[in-house]
């Protein structure tokens, strides 16, 4: 059983949809109310409403599913029954509200339409009002061993998972190759890691930056042997923010902004590419990019390198906001 709640302005329109005809299956209850029609309803939810005129969102829409291996043993007496209960551990016993199911899809589910505004004009409290639905649908199902969502959608990731054993090999051959080579590098500036991203590319493993559509990067996706990992799936160290933090020769929480010294990338086999010295870190990447496409395999470098300096221009904003303005006149 899963269940989710939200407040609404629209409740005389609700209550038009739940009581459609070609959708209506059963009503199940109805609490401090006497009207059986969605228009008596609402005039009664309406009356009791007026007594708070500040509130906007007067109704509450509360969705309840029940799984299809549940349904055989779901009768009457057993949908109201876990219906009363809901309400009840929701807080709704001193609020006007109707319970009905549907017939229009092949999923037996129960639309409750309910008063925000209690009998004594208090407004019930929305502060995440869903999670509180969802955890009182699950406190219901293990009580009377009903199917619990969250353990299905569990078990369907697991089953995911195992149903392509070369896509699960594949990964930890990525995983393998990806903690050589930050072992190998880790800790040693932009050198390692422009090192880092050259031989994960030799090794077969290219990064794609993700983005999203107006074009700003929000992860890194890994392939190898044709398949296709989010960096999440490989581990965190490799995310797209993270990724920079492993190789930093400082803070950890800084990003690498190296001045008044100077260091070296180096190649595998060759003498080292450029020395960048201060904060020209933009610099680097492009030596090592330039270096890497007369080979062929440039491309990496290029596309996905960091952008050093973007992350000193935030960081430079950032600082300027946290400064105390001066108070008062200057003498």
């Amino acid at each position: 059983m899963i269940a989710k709640c939200k407040a609404i302005a629209h409740g005389g329109n609700a209550l038009e949809y739940v009581f459609r005809e070609g959708k209506l299956g059963r009503v199940l209850a109805l609490h401090n109310l006497c009207g059986e029609t969605p228009k008596e309803i609402h005039e009664e939810m309406k009356l009791v409403g007026d007594y708070n005129s500040r509130c906007k969102n007067k109704f509450l829409r509360i969705e309840i599913g029940i799984a299809p291996q549940d349904e055989p043993q779901m009768t009457f007496k057993t949908l109201n029954r876990l219906v009363l209960l809901f309400a009840k551990q929701m807080g709704l016993d001193d609020h006007q509200w109707v319970a009905v199911t549907h017939k229009d899809t092949d999923n037996l589910h129960i639309h409750i339409i309910a008063n925000r505004i209690s009998l004594g004009g208090q407004v019930y409290d929305t502060t995440f009002v869903s999670n509180r639905a969802a955890r009182v649908a699950e406190k219901l199902s293990r009580k009377y061993g009903l199917t619990i969502a969250n353990e299905v959608r569990s078990a369907r990731l697991h089953r995911k998972a195992q149903a392509d054993p070369a896509r699960e090999q594949t990964k930890q051959q990525v995983r393998n190759i990806c903690y050589a080579l930050l072992e190998k590098h880790k800790g040693k500036g932009l050198s390692g890691h422009s090192m880092f991203l050259y031989e994960l590319h030799r090794s077969g493993v290219t990064i794609e930056r993700m983005k999203n559509k107006q074009g700003k990067v929000y992860g890194l996706k890994f392939t190898y042997g044709g398949h296709s990992f989010k960096a999440s799936e490989i581990s965190r160290e490799f995310g797209f923010r993270t990724l920079p933090k492993q190789f930093e020769t400082g803070n950890a929480q800084k990003p690498i902004t190296p001045s008044g010294h100077s260091f070296m990338i180096h190649t595998k086999d060759g003498p080292p590419i450029a020395q960048v010295t201060g904060s020209a870190v933009d610099t680097a990447l492009d030596a090592a990019g330039s270096f890497l496409s007369k080979t062929g395999e440039g491309t990496l470098l290029q596309t996905h390198g960091v952008d050093y300096a973007e992350i000193s221009w935030q960081r430079r904003l950032r600082n300027q906001g946290m400064k105390k303005k001066k108070r008062g006149r200057g003498i």
